[in-house]
């Protein structure tokens, strides 16, 4: 992570949220993260630093809150989705994602530093 970051480094997804997060790739241009929550678990309160593109290989529903608990999003009001999907996201601060959903949900993120 650069020094940029508007974040503190221990809330990266790596060290705040290792449990759910794994780093499959990474170099100078991109750092590619394996994402795996299982239904009714939560995660730490974390960052991503980078944009990214998603790869959605597992769907489930979910809760994301701020790092207040305030809701960010709940993707049971926001429609339905499916897997295989792949999908862009800008940075995202201080937040925890909750599986409220029946399966799995496993994305693999290509995060693009630098930009």
């Amino acid at each position: 992570m650069t020094n940029a970051s508007p974040w503190p480094p221990e809330l990266d997804a790596l060290v705040a949220a290792p449990a759910h997060h794994r780093v499959v790739l990474e170099n100078a241009t991109v750092r590619v993260l394996d994402t795996r929550i299982e239904p009714g678990d939560r995660t730490p309160v974390h960052t991503h630093h980078w944009p990214a593109a998603h790869y959605i290989l597992s769907w489930s529903s979910f809760v994301r809150r701020d790092a207040d608990g305030a809701v960010l999003l709940d993707t049971r009001v926001s429609g339905p989705h499916t897997a295989p999907a792949v999908l862009w996201g800008e940075p995202l601060g201080p937040h925890s994602l909750e599986n409220v959903g029946p399966a799995p949900l496993h994305v693999i993120s290509v995060e693009v530093k630098g930009r």
